[in-house]
Parts: structure tokens; sequence; C-alpha cells
């Protein structure tokens, strides 16, 4: 049974696409936590810690992520929504100030922030719905409330001891992640319809580039905050326009045909809709170890390059590349081999890499980047048009 009023909380296919200053004004939040991650993984560069660090930004993503599906799904004007968006906020903040001290027994403010996040949104969700009489909606919203549910368990019990029990959040982060991928089949309500999912508006793919584009402005944020704690040397100077150059490179080969694959992903079917978190969560972290990557080279852009600085200057915009590549692949069968083989460069040079300057490999990794959107690619790839998958079943 739908009332007259469902239509002012479940968002009208025909109503404005563009996003709300208030949900601008979560993404800028998503910044200092990013930027801080950044900061957390050059200066713990090994594979542990890297897990760790991965374990927890896969957290803040999925907050942003579930967050950004609410708002499309539900009208962002309405008040319950501007509600969910201003606890969204509130423990994001929360998240980004624990994620240094996680480590060291404040673990709690983490989980309780994440959790508290998603479980009250839902909360919120489900009784505003149940106002409304809107049985399909309420019923969306308590699958989600469901799976939220069972991972803070893991959740919550992996923070109570005096460090962080990551195997119990690996379990947690993996329950919300496949719970997500698997349409949050729930007890005598099933999955959520893939109808659902094949109604997004141009207002997704608006928001994930909005996101992106910020996440990549901490390429440049990062080692600017490391050059300015020091001296600003030609070297240094040199490292920074590196930095630019493959913020710039990163952007462009995000942004070619973006926003065309995300509103073919809607009307063509539903299963990029419901990848585009995944694919997203790979560059993303890309360009958290890219932001890593130039916080090392400035604060030391000469001399040899260790071995794991190798590994993250190389790894980080591949990351970005491969996520990007997945995307184009989960709404046609378009694989831009032409483009990607140009991200083969470091790696023909990796066995001598490091006894070169960093600057140096970061400078073959940006041109690698740039070969990757000068040359040209098969007429599939640039051509007016997509081919796009079937819709699912």
């Amino acid at each position: 049974m739908t009332t007259e009023g469902n239509a002012t909380l479940v968002r009208r296919l025909d109503g404005s696409t563009r996003a709300t200053l208030l949900e601008l004004l979560f993404d800028v939040v998503f910044v200092a936590a990013l930027a801080l991650t950044s900061k957390l993984f050059s200066e713990e560069l090994s594979w542990a810690g890297g897990a760790k660090l991965l374990l927890m930004l896969t957290a803040v993503w999925w907050t942003w992520s579930v967050t950004a599906t609410t708002t499309e799904f539900y009208d962002p004007q309405q008040r319950p929504i501007q509600a969910i968006l201003m606890l969204a906020m509130v423990g994001s903040v929360a998240m980004a100030a624990s994620l240094p001290m996680v480590t060291i027994g404040h673990q709690l403010l983490f989980v309780a922030s994440y959790v508290g996040t998603h479980v009250i949104r839902c909360i919120i969700l489900v009784t505003a719905l149940h106002r409304q009489r809107h049985q399909t909606a309420r019923e969306r919203a308590t699958r989600f409330l469901f799976w939220f549910t069972v991972s803070s368990v893991f959740w919550i019990t992996g923070a109570l001891s005096e460090t962080p029990n990551w195997a119990l959040w690996g379990i947690a982060i993996t329950i919300d992640l496949v719970a997500g991928a698997a349409r949050y089949p729930t007890p005598r309500l099933g999955k959520v319809p893939l109808t659902q999912y094949g109604r997004t508006t141009e207002h997704l793919g608006e928001r994930y580039q909005q996101f992106i584009i910020l996440a990549l402005g901490d390429i440049i944020l990062v080692p600017t905050l490391q050059v300015s704690r020091g001296n600003l040397d030609h070297l240094r100077l040199a490292s920074l326009l590196c930095a630019f150059a493959v913020m710039l490179l990163l952007w462009q080969i995000y942004v070619f045909r973006a926003g065309e694959l995300l509103v073919a992903a809607g009307s063509k079917g539903s299963r990029a809709t419901r990848l585009a978190p995944f694919t997203h969560l790979v560059m993303l972290a890309g360009v958290v170890s890219t932001a890593a990557t130039f916080d090392l080279v400035v604060s030391r852009p000469t001399g040899t390059t260790p071995v794991p600085w190798l590994v993250l200057i190389i790894t980080g915009p591949t990351l970005f590349v491969v996520g990007r590549v997945l995307f184009t692949m989960a709404v046609s069968w378009v694989m831009p081999w032409r483009r990607v083989a140009w991200q083969l460069l470091p790696l023909l040079v990796l066995p001598w890499a490091g006894g070169w300057p960093p600057l140096l490999v970061a400078s073959i990794v940006a041109l690698g980047l740039a070969g990757h959107i000068l040359i040209p690619g098969a007429a599939r790839e640039t051509t007016p048009g997509l081919w796009t998958r079937k819709p699912d079943e």
C-alpha cells in the first residue's frame, strides 16, 4: 500500500538529479579521512600495516557508498534523509579522528562511529517508511538493518579487547561487502529486487564523480603538507609538480565517459550499479596509495628507491587504472587494451628502478599514465554509444 506521502521520501525518477549542498558538504568530510589514511600508509610500509589500513579505508568508503545509495533511492530534500546525512557526517568525522589511534587502544570510537552510522540510519528509515506505509521501501531498509546488525556483532566484539581483533574485523567488513554484493538476502524478505538497482538516475553518477574528484585532490594535498614543513628546493618542487601531473592524468582517465557509463548502467541493467561501489573502492585504494607515494617522494626525491617505495610508486596508479577498467567492463564488454598496455612501462623498468631516484621512478609512472590518455584507443572505446551488457534477468 502506498500513500501520497510516500513520494515525499522515496525519490521521484522525474525529480531533480542534482546533488544538494548538504551532500557536497558530506563529501568534504571524507577528505580528512583519506588524507589521514594516506599519511598513515606512508609511515607504515608493511604488508600487515597496509592490510589494516585497507580494512579501515574500506569501512570509510562503505559508509560513503551506502549513504550515497540512500540519497539516490530517497529524496535528500526531506528531513529524515537530511538527518541521516548529518548523522553520517558526525560518524565520518569520528572515524577520521580515530584512524591514527585505532592501534593504540581507541578502536571503540572507530567501531561505534561505523556501526552507529549504519544501524541508526536504517532505524530512521524503517521508522519513517513505516509511518508512510511504504512496504517496498521499508523492506529494503529492513534488509540493510538486518545485515548491518549481523556484522556489528563482529565489529563490536573485535573492539572489546585492548587492541583490535583484526580477524573479527575482517569477518565484519567481509559480511558488509558480501551482503551488498548479494543484494542483502534476508529471511522472509529475500533479496533487494533488481528493479531497485535499475532505477539509477544521473544523480548517482554525479555523486561518484564528485567523490573521486575530491579524493584525487589528496594526491596534491598530502605532499603539499609535507613540503610546507621543510625547505622548498628545486627537487622537492619538481616532485610536487610530478604529483600534480599524476593527479591530472588520473582525473582524465576517470572522467573519460564516466558519467555516460553510470547513466547506461542505470538504463540498461543493474549489474554496473551493483558493482560500482567495488570498482570505485579499487580506484580509491589507488588514490590513497598514490598520495602516500608522493608524501614519500617529496620528503626524499633523490638517492636510491627502497623496494617498499618502489612497490608503492608503481602500485598506486596501477590500482586506479585497474579499478577504472573494471568499471568500464561492468557496463560493456570493451577492454581498452591499447591504453592499458601503457601501464606495463613501469614494470619493464622495474629490474633497474631500485637504483634510480624516487622522483625518476614517479616520472616514469606519470609517462605511462600519459600514454594511456594520449594514445588513440580502438573505435569502440571512443565512438559515441556503448555496447552495454544485457540487463540482468
